[in-house]
């Protein structure tokens, strides 16, 4: 069984408290999810995160075919991290830390993801012909949307 990691740095400038503030509510998620997606939150999340907070979305992630994601809220120290993790979807396991990290110019923003697919054999199939695509388009659609809304970055990936 493969682990697949991702990791992508963004400097924002903005303060750690802007950053938790957005990166905190999980509908704001919305807002920075590609519109090919067509990702929605489907479950009511009212007030801050916290550690057991489950969260439920729908997305459409290949060929028209809507998909259930089930996250919980594993871990939470604010503002400097909290930690998501599917219970429900696509994946056989997904593990996603957000580590904001006060800096001179802002924030650092770190995305480590771990990732296994199911079907073995053929999810490193897909692995290689789809998938990792996927999930970079998305961090890359997202990086484009936090330079719209919080202003030009200072580092890359």
């Amino acid at each position: 069984m493969n682990t697949y990691r991702i990791n992508r740095l963004q400097i924002l400038p903005i303060s750690i408290e802007t950053a938790w503030d957005f990166f905190s509510n999980p509908l704001n998620l919305s807002a920075i999810t590609p519109p090919w997606l067509n990702f929605r939150v489907t479950s009511s999340v009212a007030g801050r995160m916290y550690p057991g907070m489950i969260i439920t979305y729908q997305l459409t992630p290949v060929a028209g075919f809507p998909v259930n994601w089930v996250s919980e809220i594993t871990h939470v120290r604010e503002p400097m991290f909290f930690v998501d993790e599917q219970r429900i979807g696509p994946y056989r396991f997904w593990h996603h830390q957000h580590v904001f990290t006060p800096i001179d110019v802002g924030v650092e923003m770190t995305d480590i993801v771990h990732y296994q697919l199911p079907l073995g054999p053929v999810g490193r199939v897909f692995h290689n012909a789809l998938v990792r695509k996927k999930l970079e388009a998305i961090f890359d659609y997202r990086r484009k949307v936090l330079r719209q809304l919080f202003g030009k970055e200072t580092a890359g990936k």
